[in-house]
């Protein structure tokens, strides 16, 4: 490994190696700008903001042991930021053409030779510029982005360590987490039957809290049968009521979004009904989807289906630092509850129960296991995870 080569971490492998024909592992968004901008100036931006992070000149290369992050001696930012034609097909507004054209981006993979991202500018949209943004889920998750995005805005900040001198990063810092829980669930899943109580608990207690001191033995034999259940919830999570959603994949996407909706107005159903912003919003989106699958002729009364809900795991003023530092809680949607107050009621009561649950960990644990094998076997391991055991 040269000296301008440094280890992916095993989660962020499992992301560059997640790509498949009819799914890429792309995070696209979407900027509507006034006034308008030039491409000349949007690269002096990107140049001076973004590029401070050295994550965004480097590629993502693999071999036989995992992936690395290169420095492109060949970097050349005009392959990175360019321009684009938005074509209007005849009857077709700009804003439907914009998300046709995202549709068409979100499944063309970026260039694997160079740094995994590029921004797309349509100069002149709707009065201003429209910006379209793709990066590899494998340099970051999104709380990671929209914190560095918000960078090249004006006002936006230099990453800290830009600003402050700070100790060399630690190359396998991206796996501090990873660590954590791979090290406990190892020990259970060898020692199952032989580990004392106390074991058992010592070794979730880490797995919750990596970085704080143990805590009294009542609280730690909790959090160790705590894990136990969310690792039995994990491997026999039924399977999603049958619908129209289930198919095969072809490969190709549709983009679409809403115009905006005040947040002032999201929290104040909320505290009327005595739920978060997040409860009102997926109980929105099981509405949508329950009348989406009614218009197309399939009742959805008693149906449900399983989101799997990013869970943030690193503390927001680390967020400059990029990679993937989030699990997933698997929520069950109510899509067949047509009344929209008890629908919320629904997804806030099994949002309740997720709380303090560990399958974000666990969930953030199958993808660091994963990362460690070759792609075949990490394929298999997702599959697996995602498969309803046998009865």
């Amino acid at each position: 490994m040269n000296a301008t080569s440094k280890p992916m971490s095993r989660v962020d492998t499992a992301w560059l190696r997640m790509d498949s024909d009819v799914n890429l592992m792309m995070i696209v968004g979407v900027w509507l700008l006034t006034p308008a901008l030039s491409l000349a100036a949007l690269r002096e931006r990107i140049g001076d903001k973004l590029l401070k992070y050295e994550r965004f000149r480097q590629k993502a290369v693999t071999d036989a042991a995992g992936a690395s992050w290169v420095a492109d001696e060949a970097f050349d930012i005009a392959q990175h930021v360019v321009p684009i034609a938005l074509e209007r097909r005849r009857g077709e507004s700009e804003r439907h053409a914009l998300q046709r054209l995202c549709g068409e981006l979100a499944t063309t993979p970026l260039d694997s030779g160079r740094p995994l991202w590029q921004f797309h500018l349509i100069e002149d949209y709707e009065g201003g510029s429209a910006l379209i943004a793709r990066v590899h889920h494998c340099i970051g998750d999104g709380i990671a982005l929209i914190s560095v995005m918000m960078g090249i805005t004006d006002g936006g900040s230099d990453p800290p360590k830009r600003r402050r001198k700070v100790p060399a990063e630690d190359p396998h810092d991206g796996d501090w987490l990873a660590d954590a829980v791979l090290k406990p669930l190892t020990d259970l899943a060898v020692k199952a039957i032989a580990m004392t109580g106390g074991g058992v608990a010592r070794s979730m207690e880490m797995l919750a809290h990596p970085r704080e001191p143990l805590l009294g033995s009542v609280d730690m034999a909790r959090s160790g049968l705590q894990v136990l259940s969310d690792v039995a919830a994990l491997a026999l999570m039924p399977d999603d009521s049958p619908t129209l959603l289930k198919g095969k994949p072809e490969g190709r996407k549709a983009v679409a979004w809403s115009e905006p909706m005040s947040l002032d107005d999201v929290k104040a159903i909320g505290k009327g009904l005595g739920c978060t912003v997040n409860d009102v919003l997926l109980a929105c989106v099981a509405g949508a989807i329950g009348e989406y699958l009614h218009a197309q002729g399939q009742d959805p009364a008693g149906r449900e289906i399983r989101a799997m809900v990013p869970v943030n795991l690193r503390p927001l003023d680390k967020a400059w630092q990029l990679g993937n530092r989030f699990g997933l809680a698997p929520l069950v949607l109510p899509i067949g509850i047509a009344n929209p107050v008890g629908r919320v009621y629904a997804v806030r009561r099994r949002m309740e129960e997720l709380k303090g649950s560990y399958q974000p960990l666990l969930a953030f644990a199958v993808l660091s296991v994963s990362g460690l094998f070759v792609k075949p076997v990490q394929d298999m391991i997702l599959a697996c995870s995602r498969r309803r055991p046998p009865r």
